[in-house]
């Protein structure tokens, strides 16, 4: 089985416990890809790299078993697991369902600050594009969503998506590559804020609506494209 490859800068704050520092820093590495699906995880490498004896390490993978990107076979192995299709798709409804009430609330409201706000991150979306910057493309997105989630004061509800988020934000990574992909993200983010603005409630859900649906309209060509990854 291939060694384990991880980043060289995997410090963690004394501060704070360490298993969910483990945990975060894991999870990050799945959902951004640098871990693959079928990657080993083996404790003792880990424990090593994190400078950790195994216990935090265990309960870092049960966590990440949990939320379903790891397969854990007892006595044997843990690998990062295949992206599960049939799971995307309900993260989606959840984030969806959310979301468009979310939008139409905040379209009801008259908050120039927070639509300022949200062209910021727009604004660091559109430097971000292009190969090479996808994370931080990423991370300018989730501020975007979760700046709208904050605002509507369902902070926590945001939280809750987070956690379901895993194998479709796996999707959306294999996806983000494609021509065109990152520029009607920016586009799509756009018609939203404008529809708030405007206090457009319809136009704004409409607008959120396509935009949520990319990734997923597209699961079969990215299925073919990485069979290896993904489980349907």
């Amino acid at each position: 089985m291939p060694t384990l490859s991880l980043p060289a800068d995997l410090r963690l704050d004394r501060s704070r416990h360490a298993a969910p520092q483990v945990f975060e820093k894991l999870r990050e590495l799945i959902v951004s890809l640098e871990l693959k699906p079928g990657a080993p995880l083996a404790r003792a490498e880990l424990a090593e790299a994190f400078g950790l004896s195994q216990t935090p390490i265990r309960d870092a993978l049960i966590q990440l078993r949990d939320e379903g990107l790891v397969d854990i076979f007892p006595q044997h192995t843990t690998v990062v697991s295949r992206i599960d299709i049939a799971a995307a798709r309900q993260a989606h409804f959840l984030r969806r369902s959310l979301e468009l009430e979310i939008v139409r609330m905040l379209a009801e409201r008259d908050d120039p600050a927070l639509v300022e706000r949200l062209r910021a991150h727009i604004d660091r979306q559109r430097a971000n594009r292009g190969a090479g910057r996808y994370q931080a493309f990423l991370d300018a997105d989730r501020a975007f969503h979760r700046e709208m989630h904050q605002a509507a004061g369902v902070a926590g509800l945001w939280e809750l998506e987070q956690r379901y988020s895993g194998h479709v934000d796996r999707l959306r990574r294999l996806h983000l590559p494609e021509e065109g992909k990152a520029e009607r993200i920016v586009r799509d983010h756009q018609r939203i804020v404008d529809a708030v603005a405007r206090h457009d409630a319809a136009g704004a859900q409409e607008a959120l609506r396509e935009h949520l649906s990319g990734t997923l309209s597209q699961v079969d060509e990215i299925c073919e494209r990485y069979p290896e990854f993904v489980r349907r």
